[in-house]
C-alpha cells in the first residue's frame, strides 16, 4: 500500500499471538495484492480496466465496495470510490486492512495492542497495567512539535488526513478539484475503517467539515488550517487538549 505498518503488542507472548501476527502480516500483503492501484495485476486495477468482473474478484472486494457505498451515503457524496475517475477505494482500504489486522491479534488473545498503518492507528486495551495509550499528533506546520496528545481510555482509532504530508491529494468529488482547506484533520472514533474514511471525507468537504463531524455520534476531530488556526469538535477534549 506504499506505506509502513507496525505492531506494538503489550501482552505476554504466546504461540497463538505469534501465529496471529504472522497471519496479520500475510493479510496486509494480500490486501496490497488485491487492492493496490499501483499494481497493474491487482484485482482492483484489472476490474477498473474491465478485464474481470466483480464476480471474478475475491470476497473482500465485494465487502470493501459495499462499505464504500455506505460511506458515500453517510458522507453525502464527499467520499468517492472513483476520486480521479478511476476505481480507487484506497480512502477506505487502509483503515479497513489495519482494523482487520488488529482484530486477528485480538481473537488470538492479544488484548493490548497498537496497529499502525501509515500513521493511522487502531488501539486496544492499555500499554502496561492500567496506563492508557498516549498518541502524539504531529503539528503539520511546526516540524518536530506536537499539536496535541490523544489519550485512549478505551479501544480507539485515530486517523489523520490533509495536505501537510502529501500535498493537495484529496479531491472534492462534486467538483473534481483538490481541497486545500486543512493542513491536517485528525478524527478519533471506535474503529479505524470508518474513522479513516471520515477523515478523508471531512477534508474533501472543506470548510463545512466541522458541522458535519459534530453530527457524527462517537467521533471527534481536531483540525489545523494552513494559516495555523485550529478548531476542535465539542467532545474532543476528552481525548486531547
Amino acid at each position: 500500500m506504499g506505506t509502513v505498518f507496525s505492531f506494538d503488542i503489550r501482552d505476554r507472548p504466546t504461540p497463538a499471538i505469534h501465529r496471529a501476527l504472522a497471519q496479520a502480516v500475510r493479510h496486509l500483503h494480500r490486501v496490497d495484492a488485491v487492492f493496490s492501484t499501483y499494481r497493474a495485476d491487482s484485482h482492483i486495477s484489472r476490474l477498473d480496466r474491465g478485464e474481470i468482473r466483480l464476480a471474478d474478484c475475491p470476497p473482500e472486494v465485494h465487502e470493501v465496495l459495499s462499505l464504500c457505498a455506505q460511506a458515500i451515503h453517510d458522507c453525502d457524496g464527499y467520499f468517492s470510490v472513483v476520486p480521479a475517475g478511476l476505481l480507487d477505494p484506497s480512502g477506505l482500504v487502509k483503515g479497513w486492512a489495519t482494523e482487520a489486522a488488529s482484530q486477528l491479534l485480538y481473537e488470538a488473545g492479544a488484548r493490548n495492542t497498537c496497529v499502525n498503518g501509515g500513521g493511522d492507528l487502531q488501539l486496544r486495551g492499555r500499554t502496561a497495567g492500567c496506563a492508557p495509550w498516549r498518541v502524539g499528533i504531529a503539528h503539520p506546520l511546526r516540524p518536530g512539535t506536537l499539536a496535541t496528545v490523544v489519550t485512549a481510555h478505551d479501544d480507539l482509532a485515530i486517523a489523520t488526513s490533509g495536505t501537510a504530508e502529501r500535498g493537495a491529494h484529496i479531491l472534492d468529488p462534486h467538483t473534481g478539484t483538490p481541497v486545500t482547506a486543512y493542513a491536517s484533520l485528525t478524527v478519533v472514533g471506535p474503529r479505524l475503517t470508518m474513522t479513516d474514511t471520515y477523515a478523508t471525507a471531512a477534508v474533501a468537504r472543506g470548510h463545512g467539515a466541522r458541522d458535519w463531524l459534530e453530527g457524527l455520534d462517537g467521533y471527534e476531530a481536531l483540525a489545523i488550517l494552513p494559516d495555523g488556526r485550529q478548531w476542535r469538535t465539542s467532545g474532543f477534549g476528552k481525548y486531547g487538549s
